[in-house]
């Protein structure tokens, strides 16, 4: 009976703190409090804190004016610790993009922004730039102008600053150096080149390409490269061998010109991700630093802070850590993550075993450099990615093909419309047929909203196929609704470019298409309703190859019977 009980307990004690993945629902309430007694009784076998004796002096008192200071930096000689604020948000992936917009994301820039205001050491690093511009759209002027200062003075950095954080296996190349572009246009526009990011943060996707190495990081002008997802037999190992950091070289062509430096962040007490030991986000535990109140607790987190900055350290190269404070849609009320942190580098610093500061990706690159320590140069991709045995993240490679064909197709459209824009010089106002609900605008042209909604569909839960099947259905008519404006240029563009004019109603386009987008007839046939009105007087076929080549291509017109015969117009 006694053998029974005590396996019962230990079973108890096995299942109270499970161990969750980036992607996995957050954990209630009821789960953080057990999880964190746990913890709690665990350490108070090791040591007694000021609450259980409080007649006792407390070892940390509140700074007399309740002013923390934050204004440390590297200090030679010791344990420095980064501390980045971040939120990683998924420009889809439960709900739709504009969704997440309204519930969430438009509260986490909007408190950010007046938390960064209130204390020049404060920092933040952001990455989806499709969210941003949204958030921007509505802003006065004065929320602008505050922005612009936080931006300037390095307090607000731009990393990534794509229009999303694409993944990395299943768009082409050139979809991702579309979103990247799209992104940073907007950045350098509105910030200049205060704005301009300097650093990559991939740190959801599901694996990474050498592409993503030496194009979009290295050759992109990006100085860093860091994820939170990597193969768990190989990151185990590296992080017995204090290897989780090295150059990339993503390119063998290149060589050392497309070096970046990049490295897997340490995440949750060396169980990786992109969160820190410690969160402070919501309904997470606070810090208390006042004795005159109950459950004063600051004595213990600063213990607690010590054993996670040693234990990263030991698994570390230099004296340089990096804690990527924050997760999935966190600083929704920046205030809990910010006055926790204050308190937690006041304190942490006081105790003087470790130095701790608001940091960025960028500056914790810079002090890596400055170590002078030699690093692996590694030339391999990081795919596929697996989390445990037979469990490897591939099904994603062709899940949902049809989004995944959707977006392709529609890329290979818009970047023969952009030449046509460019040739005919034909304006949206002249198309004068704009999309009703446009992705927020980076440029004036006709093709601008096309190529916002393929960007936002790259995301590393778009065209990946990891989303919710109605945010799949979103992504597939954000992009339909964004072709009939740009069908209708290229209309207009083609008639330009061949002169020729139009008779009689000029609304009346020479050209029509056998997409959907114009006919409004997107059922999953092979009909095409303008050629089944021309039956009795025939039709001309006019193609546009946007190669720079000579290339030789079978066109499919259809029709509605088999008594057709095609000329060569040209002959």
């Amino acid at each position: 009976m006694v053998f029974h009980v005590t396996m019962l307990l230990l079973a108890v004690f096995a299942c109270a703190s499970p161990r969750r993945g980036p992607r996995d629902p957050p954990p209630s309430a009821e789960e953080k409090r057990n999880w964190r007694w746990h913890w709690e009784e665990r350490k108070l076998t090791k040591k007694k804190f000021w609450r259980h004796n409080p007649t006792q002096e407390p070892p940390y008192h509140p700074p007399a004016n309740w002013v923390y200071n934050t204004s440390s930096g590297p200090v030679k000689g010791k344990i420095n610790v980064h501390i980045v604020p971040h939120t990683h948000d998924d420009t889809g992936w439960q709900v739709t993009v504009d969704q997440y917009f309204f519930m969430e994301v438009y509260y986490i820039l909007d408190t950010v922004v007046r938390a960064l205001n209130e204390d020049p050491n404060r920092r933040f690093m952001y990455v989806e730039t499709g969210f941003f511009a949204r958030w921007w759209d509505q802003q006065p002027e004065r929320v602008k102008a505050m922005t612009r200062r936080l931006v300037q003075n390095g307090q607000l950095e731009f990393i990534n600053g794509g229009w999303c954080m694409h993944d990395e296996a299943a768009p082409y190349y050139v979809e991702m150096v579309d979103q990247t572009t799209r992104g940073h246009i907007f950045l350098n526009k509105e910030f200049g080149s205060s704005g301009n990011p300097r650093g990559t943060w991939q740190i959801d996707p599901f694996g990474h390409s050498q592409t993503q190495a030496w194009l979009l990081s290295a050759e992109a002008g990006m100085g860093n490269l860091f994820w939170g997802r990597m193969d768990y037999l190989d990151g185990e190992k590296r992080l017995q061998d204090k290897g989780l950091e090295w150059i990339w070289r993503g390119s063998q062509s290149l060589g050392k010109s497309a070096e970046i430096f990049a490295g897997e962040l340490y995440g949750t007490n060396g169980g990786f991700g992109y969160s820190s030991p410690m969160g402070f986000d919501g309904s997470d535990q606070q810090i208390q630093d006042d004795p005159r109140r109950h459950d004063y607790n600051v004595d213990q987190q600063v213990e607690e802070f010590l054993e996670y900055v040693q234990n990263q350290a030991q698994n570390t190269r230099s004296n340089h850590i990096i804690w990527a404070c924050g997760g999935d849609f966190n600083y929704q009320n920046a205030q809990h993550w910010y006055h926790n942190l204050d308190k937690l580098i006041h304190y942490a610093n006081l105790n003087g075993t470790v130095n701790a500061f608001y940091s960025t990706p960028t500056f914790y690159t810079e002090q890596k450099h400055k170590s002078g320590l030699s690093w692996e140069v590694r030339e391999d991709d990081i795919f596929p990615l697996a989390d445990a045995a037979h469990h490897y993240w591939t099904g994603y490679f062709t899940s949902r093909p049809a989004l995944k064909r959707q977006v392709r197709f529609a890329s290979n459209l818009l970047n023969a419309a952009r030449q046509m824009e460019v040739t005919s010089k034909v304006t949206a106002q002249e198309v004068d047929t704009p999309t009703i609900r446009p992705s927020p605008r980076v440029g004036s042209g006709w093709t601008d909203s096309l190529e916002g909604t393929v960007g936002v569909a790259t995301h590393h839960d778009g065209m990946s196929g990891t989303e919710r099947q109605d945010v799949a259905d979103d992504y597939e008519q954000r992009i339909a609704e964004s072709q009939v404006e740009v069908e209708a240029g290229i209309s207009l563009s083609l008639e330009r470019l061949m002169g020729l004019e139009r008779d009689g109603n000029k609304k009346s386009p020479l050209f029509s298409h056998c997409g959907c987008s114009q006919m409004n007839t997107c059922l999953n046939i092979s009909m095409c309703a303008y050629t089944a009105e021309k039956e009795e007087e025939g039709f001309t076929v006019v193609a546009w190859s946007p190669l720079g080549r000579e290339s030789t291509q079978l066109i499919r017109v259809p029709v509605k019977n088999a008594h057709w015969r095609g000329y060569d117009m040209g002959a």
